[in-house]
């Protein structure tokens, strides 16, 4: 069937919705460890700890979601049920894992953070999954494809660093009794929280009701094979061997994992190293926005000159080594000294620009999943769109997961005292901080840039996919008209 052109509405409601993951992934990711290990005072390698733990969830819901949206049928097609039923358990465990109850040991309270940061990743992953599986539904046009989802991480920069630049502004203000450091302030965190949940419910439900009217133009369920539950697993394990999905997934294992990193060491470097009031961190994290818009636009136009591939692994490693300049030259005192007025506006050039190469690799990442779907199709007649997206939602969460353990780990390597008194941070562990981040961040990010080289899709081969799913198709049609009664209905 020729797919009609997507609409502006269709495009921005289905963009609006990746708001909902990146305010998760920035409040939990930055926000979460310091709040419990700054404000409340746990360890933060009980924190790092119980939300890496939750990648064993993960490990089973992600593909279990994914499996079942892809042979789900419903008179709502088999994304949209996923999207709908989302929404009440996401808002209700992300704001359940900030309001433990009273009188809990530190073991304690790192169960109930694994607990209810789990059963969050797990509900927003039925929404996310679903929103993701539908690209290879909607278009499949090489370029279209990283149209949509330049939108989507476009929205979902905005969901990250929108929301927390707000809330630094907003929430996290100066007060008598913390003039210079809101984000310490205990009485901020509930308000905070109940706003990121409530807009959380408000972007899931516009990218549901504003594709919904996609549904009878969507792939509808196939067939699924006898067998039950092992028929299940062989199926998903014959996809998840295709030699393309593979490349991807390493390279987003060890991203994301950078990614989980610098989300939640960041806010350490912004208070400790650069010494910013809540303010002016807020203007910083403005800076994720603004990179979001300038690779909106530039993600596509890097994918059709240079291909995703080559888009996705150059862009990736230049952007990290600008990124970490900073860091790099301050270790050797090369770089603007806390107080100067020139810190602020360079280190906001840096994060845009920085971000800005990030985001176009990440975009033209996500891209390349949805012609996976294709390719796979090709071997197995099966469109599993849904299942690649789960295995991608489990590797970015897990990997993210990860990422922020490596955080407690470094926290830890480097003496960084729990709810620390006035002036009890030193110099020389944040000195420490920076000598175990930087490594370990371009160590990831070049790893898994590497792998992507074994990623085999090119421009040409996905028209040659195209082409014989068509052809496929065409003759499946045929052989159903010959076969029909004369005056039959065609099905």
């Amino acid at each position: 069937m020729e797919l009609p052109p997507i609409g502006l509405g269709t495009r921005i409601s289905y963009g609006i919705g990746a708001v909902a993951a990146g305010l998760k992934g920035a409040v939990f990711n930055t926000f979460l460890i310091f709040y419990y290990n700054q404000v409340v005072g746990i360890p933060a390698g009980v924190v790092s700890v119980a939300i890496a733990l939750t990648l064993v969830v993960d490990a089973v819901a992600d593909p279990l979601i994914g499996r079942w949206s892809d042979v789900t049928k419903s008179r709502w097609g088999r994304r949209h049920p996923f999207m709908y039923g989302s929404v009440i358990p996401v808002a209700l465990f992300f704001t359940l894992a900030w309001f433990p109850p009273s009188g809990l040991s530190n073991f304690m309270l790192g169960l109930w953070v694994f607990a209810t940061a789990a059963l969050t990743r797990t509900s927003l992953s039925a929404f996310e999954i679903a929103g993701n599986a539908m690209v290879p539904e909607l278009t499949d046009d090489y370029r279209e494809r990283s149209r949509l989802f330049s939108l989507r991480y476009m929205f979902g920069y905005v969901g990250a660093y929108g929301f927390s630049a707000v809330a630094l502004a907003t929430f996290f203000r100066a007060t008598p009794t913390f003039p210079r450091t809101g984000q310490l302030n205990p009485a901020a965190y509930p308000p905070f929280v109940l706003t990121a949940a409530a807009v959380m419910i408000a972007v899931i439900l516009i990218s549901a009701i504003g594709t919904h009217s996609r549904i009878p133009m969507l792939r509808q369920s196939f067939t699924v094979s006898g067998g039950g539950l092992l028929s299940h697993v062989r199926e998903m394990l014959g996809s998840f061997s295709n030699r393309a999905f593979l490349a991807i997934f390493g390279f987003g294992v060890f991203k994301y994992s950078a990614i989980g990193l610098y989300s939640g060491i960041n806010i350490f470097f912004g208070t400790y190293l650069w010494k910013f009031g809540a303010g002016q961190l807020s203007i910083l994290t403005l800076g994720g926005v603004a990179a979001a818009v300038v690779a909106w636009p530039l993600a596509p136009i890097a994918a059709n000159r240079f291909g995703k591939r080559t888009s996705a692994m150059v862009f990736a490693i230049l952007g990290v080594a600008w990124g970490l300049t900073p860091l790099v030259l301050s270790l050797n005192g090369w770089f603007l000294l806390p107080g100067d007025p020139r810190l602020l506006p360079t280190l906001l050039f840096i994060d845009v620009t920085y971000g800005a190469m990030v985001a176009i690799s990440l975009i033209n990442t996500s891209a390349m999943i949805a012609d996976v779907v294709e390719d796979s199709a090709v071997r197995t007649g099966r469109r599993d769109s849904g299942t690649f997206f789960a295995a991608s939602s489990f590797m970015q969460q897990c990997s993210t997961a990860v990422g922020i353990l490596a955080t407690g780990v470094i926290l830890t390597l480097s003496h960084f005292p729990a709810k620390p008194a006035p002036g009890t941070v030193t110099d020389e562990m944040v000195r420490s901080l920076m000598l175990h981040y930087i490594p370990a961040s371009m160590g990831l990010w070049t790893v898994g840039a590497l792998i992507l080289c074994f990623y085999p899709i090119s421009r040409q081969k996905h028209q040659d996919n195209l082409d014989i799913l068509r052809a496929r198709e065409a003759e499946a049609v045929s052989r159903e008209q010959v076969n029909l009664p004369l005056g039959g209905p065609m099905r």
